[in-house]
């Protein structure tokens, strides 16, 4: 049998009639969390050797005894098994299977060995134990307190867990996220449930809406149900404010809706209607166009116009400057001749309350940033720094020598009460807000960060607005910029050290259209390789060797530490996913112990990287760490994210995902030594010139794209499409509005 089949085996001939099997699991030889679906070896009653048995149960552990339903096939590939149409899990009866049990890992805290000593002295009643005398577990040799109620604490919560588990999946559905079901709603998880199960798909990770949909028709919420409706509308303007838009074209939403749940466009409008009525939806024009949009991402827009026209007033808290003297002084500081483009910047920075700074790579954003800060640090000012992302932020502290905190930290963060403790009624105390990498900053975010700022105070936004725009909705940058309100200086000059550089020219080359150019033969230490392959299968086997053998061999880089592989997408052969697998088993084949969860196996050594924002252990989207330590018995995997040590129960591993490969869209804000970039015609729907362009940025000494050249072609010449926003209208009403109050 092989380890992992991923899905079930196919039958060779019809089943026959329908038996009953009963035994105890001896292996579990494959589990799916997401499907249920199982391999197991059975030591069944009636039966010499080992039995596999394939069916679906929703949590099964080797030591459980199990009751199937089904029949016997002979699969062409792994022989005969049985398959069961129905399997029980039943907790086991006798010692060798209790054992086996509880040392799985299912409970926390509970190990091999630490089931041994619990089956040694207590027997067959040791469940009783546990759940009604737990205090007899201090009786065993080096069971302290703190681990007893640790084991009885997790005892509870798998009972729980395994009740929400069984109700899932009697009901058709994947249960993955019981755990994170029963901590998101405790002990009132299955009540909600069956209250609105809509509501998973909203607040549970990893819970999409046909999930969710699949489970509330099951426990008989009618098809053309009025609460199903609403629910849908609500799903696909979420999900196109996934692909970045902030609203949604109305009659586009009403046939989507219609298409996805098979009801009549009518019943849409009606849903559309009590959704507005109930505030959950703004109904607005773009282009004397009908729009949709989220209210949340509605007020969104509106704040951040009213922020801006409140922080363009007055007059900069540090007093007027003038160039003329501050330039020169700056340019003696630094021992740097400043560009006119760069001058410019300065001055208007330095005697203004809002402004942009927006460039590519080698023009002199960082010159300009450290100039702006010295002078006004010279005037006694308060300073922030903030990025979107830990990697931004350090970045930033590292280029300013001061310290600089992601927004989230900035505004303080709280996870109890999902709220920002920074804002009108708490600002930061300031005098000038910097933040860098603002194309990743999205509407929401953007909103709540300029609110915090006093009004008296000034702030200045870098970032390159030719990059990808925000994995969030809007395009927050592009819109402050394109709506002529905000003081904006565009750095275009790329300055002579810069231009040395292949990364920095060729970056510019494809933003303009251009292809890059591949190194010539009498320039062999570029940092810029272009490898030109005919079939997705020769570029994934160039970029393992590349990855793997060339360069460590030839520029002396760590692999795992110094080199990301950024793949246009996740899925497919040259997907993230494939790439991961691939450069797991090249790069770290043999580390032990080994886990698996939720699809990925880890092991100390692995690299990883966070799926979604953990407020409560600081750790966000995008964020990329080493796998320290990996605790089977208490199963905990201990984490390194730039020297921050996080622990993480296996139940909580659907939020990480192995990173040797990443996309480029996790990879904004981020630089690495290497970056290694694949391109082929499979990821067509992705190849866009500012993905390519903020891919080769990401490389800091060296780039390697390893394309096939139709597909390089395409990312050069394909433009991205614009995103659906009303942020620009409403920055020129905000300001038409301002004006006309000023001529008044």
């Amino acid at each position: 049998m092989p380890d992992r089949p991923s899905t079930p085996p196919e039958r060779a001939a019809s089943p026959a009639t329908a038996e009953r099997l009963s035994g105890a699991v001896e292996r579990v030889t494959f589990h799916s969390p997401e499907s249920g679906f199982c391999v197991l070896r059975i030591k069944a009653r009636g039966q010499r050797e080992l039995v596999t048995v394939v069916g679906q149960a929703a949590s099964v552990t080797a030591g459980e005894y199990i009751e199937a339903n089904g029949a016997w096939v002979t699969d062409r590939k792994h022989g005969l098994q049985f398959k069961a149409q129905f399997l029980r899990v039943i907790p086991p009866s006798t010692r060798d299977g209790i054992e086996r049990y509880l040392g799985s890992g299912m409970v926390k805290g509970i190990g091999p060995h630490f089931a041994r000593t619990l089956v040694q002295a207590f027997g067959d009643t040791v469940f009783d134990v546990i759940e009604d005398s737990p205090e007899r577990l201090l009786e065993l040799p080096g069971i302290g307190k703190k681990r007893q109620q640790r084991v009885t604490a997790a005892w509870a919560e798998q009972k729980v867990i395994r009740s929400i588990m069984v109700f899932l999946q009697s009901h058709g559905v994947g249960t993955a996220r019981a755990v994170r079901i029963y901590k998101t709603y405790g002990d009132a998880a299955l009540e909600r449930v069956r209250e609105n199960p809509y509501r998973l798909a909203l607040d549970i990770h990893g819970i999409g809406f046909k999930t969710a949909d699949a489970l509330a028709q099951r426990l008989g919420i009618p098809p053309d149900s009025l609460l199903r409706a609403q629910a849908g509308v609500r799903h696909v303007l979420q999900e196109i404010a996934g692909q970045g838009h902030c609203a949604a074209w109305r009659e586009a939403l009403i046939e989507q809706g219609a298409a996805l749940l098979a009801i009549p466009p009518a019943l849409v409008e009606q849903a559309i209607d009590a959704e507005l009525a109930d505030e959950r939806l703004v109904a607005e024009t773009i282009d004397a166009q009908p729009v949709l949009a989220l209210t949340p991402l509605q007020r969104a827009e509106q704040g951040i116009a009213l922020s801006v026209q409140r922080l363009l007033a007055g007059a900069p808290p540090w007093g007027p400057i003038d160039p003329e003297r501050a330039l020169p002084w700056v340019e003696r500081q630094t021992g740097l001749t400043l560009a006119a483009s760069q001058r410019a910047g300065i001055a208007q920075a330095v005697n203004g309350k809002l402004g942009i700074v927006t460039g590519g790579p080698g023009v002199g954003k960082t010159t300009v940033v450290d100039a702006i800060l010295r002078i006004l640090l010279a005037k006694g000012a308060r300073v922030l720094l903030c990025a979107p992302t830990g990697r931004a932020a350090k970045r930033l502290s590292e280029t300013t020598g001061r310290e600089a905190k992601t927004i989230h930290r900035l505004l303080e963060f709280d996870p109890q009460s999902m709220a920002f403790k920074r804002d009108p009624y708490r600002p930061l105390e300031t005098d000038l807000l910097v933040c860098d990498e603002v194309s990743m900053v999205d509407t929401v975010l953007m909103n709540q960060l300029l609110r915090a700022v006093p009004t008296n105070a000034a702030v200045l936004l870098v970032g390159d607005v030719d990059q990808l725009p925000s994995v969030g909705p809007g395009a927050v940058l592009a819109d402050l910029i394109a709506s002529e309100q905000v003081p904006t200086v565009r750095l275009t000059e790329v300055f002579r050290q810069a231009a040395a550089s292949r990364i920095i020219v060729n970056a510019h080359r494809i933003n303009a259209g251009q292809l890059p150019q591949a190194p010539r033969d009498e320039q062999p230490d570029s940092d810029f390789y272009l490898i030109r392959c005919e079939t997705p299968e020769q570029i994934q086997e160039r970029l393992i060797k590349v990855v793997s053998e060339r360069i460590p061999q030839r520029f002396g880089l760590d692999p795992v530490r110094e080199v990301q592989v950024l793949t246009p997408m996740n899925r497919g052969g040259l997907g993230a996913r494939a790439l991961n697998s691939a450069l797991q088993q090249c790069l770290n084949p043999s580390a032990q112990p080994r886990i698996e969860r939720f699809g990925w196996t880890y092991a100390p050594g692995d690299k990883v990287i966070q799926l979604v924002n953990d407020y409560d252990k600081e750790v966000f989207n995008g964020d990329i760490g080493r796998v320290e330590t990996i605790e089977v018995d208490e199963g905990l995997i201990g984490i390194d994210f730039d020297g921050r040590r996080i622990t993480y129960e296996t139940g909580e591993l659907d939020q990480l995902a192995l990173a040797y490969a990443t996309s480029v869209h996790k990879a904004q804000g981020s630089e690495y030594p290497a970056v290694v970039i694949p391109l082929a015609t499979q990821h067509y729907s992705l190849l866009q010139r500012n993905l390519l362009y903020t891919a080769v940025t990401r490389g800091k000494a060296l780039v390697v794209l390893i394309a096939q050249p139709k597909a390089l072609a395409i990312a050069v010449r394909q433009v991205g499409g614009t995103r659906l926003t009303r942020l620009r209208e409403r920055l020129v009403e905000a300001g038409d509005a301002e004006l006309g109050l000023s001529l008044c």
